[in-house]
């Protein structure tokens, strides 16, 4: 049977009297990339910020890998492998692209600040895995060539995969991604499709926001659909794409029948 990392159960979320989310229930299995979908209001971003606390539920459970972690803050819940990145794109713009892998890698480093002040074997092997690391990661996100650049330098889509590549260096047993294709143009899509489905393969599970459908119903194991603050649907992609009340409340009959 496979392991479910997050279930997410019964839960509710009123802002200032209205209903953000009404008996919200889901699961992710390890080693899957489930997406959430709907028109926008639908409650996708609220949904996230409860999973990785920045907004307290109403009523309801949220297990991750059987913990209760409803209520707890953003940095304990990242700590126990729980990670997300934001629409925004996330990097330090006056360092390098390489020293940005490298400072993600670096905050889950196991040297201590001992280790750190003297020259100590341990914080040297530390140090030169981390650097392996780092030129690793930048393969994966197809950086390896703009290591030395700063940050800055770099095309949108680009700072936006070293930002998944920057929260994917936590080696976190769950990825929350917030729509990472956003101001993406196709060819920036496919490069960021194939980052994703890298990280997969590497054994990381993705909950996934985002509005391309194309790049949803690549990426997808399953899809739960979402609309005022429901969900309507939830199954494979094609299943999702046929279904009737999702094809009217979100997909249209044109991309149904795509």
């Amino acid at each position: 049977m496979t392991d479910v990392l997050l279930s997410v159960e019964g839960l509710g979320v009123q802002i200032g009297g209205l209903t953000a989310i009404a008996d919200m229930s889901f699961t992710v299995p390890a080693g899957e990339v489930v997406s959430l979908i709907g028109p926008n209001g639908a409650g996708k971003t609220t949904a996230f910020n409860v999973i990785t606390g920045y907004m307290r539920p109403t009523r309801g459970r949220i297990l991750f890998e059987g913990r209760p972690i409803a209520g707890l803050a953003p940095e304990r819940i990242a700590a126990r492998g729980l990670v997300r990145s934001f629409q925004r794109t996330s990097v330090f713009a006056g360092c390098t692209v390489f020293e940005n892998a490298l400072m993600a890698l670096h905050l889950r480093g196991r040297a201590g600040l001992l280790d750190a002040l003297l020259p100590f074997l341990r914080a040297r092997r530390e140090e030169a895995a981390l650097h392996a690391e780092a030129a690793d990661l930048l393969d994966l996100t197809g950086l390896a060539d703009r290591a030395g650049l700063p940050a800055e330098a770099l095309a949108y889509g680009e700072q936006r995969r070293l930002g998944i590549a920057m929260a994917a260096a936590a080696h976190p047993r769950l990825l929350l991604l917030d729509e990472p294709a956003a101001g993406l143009n196709p060819s920036e899509t496919a490069d960021c499709i194939a980052l994703i489905r890298g990280l997969k393969e590497r054994g990381m599970t993705v909950l996934l926001v985002e509005h391309d459908m194309a790049m949803v119903m690549r990426l997808s194991d399953r899809i739960v659909v979402l609309n005022q603050g429901r969900i309507i649907a939830s199954g494979p992609p094609a299943a999702i794409r046929q279904d009737p009340e999702v094809i009217r409340a979100y997909l249209g009959a044109a991309h149904a029948a795509a």
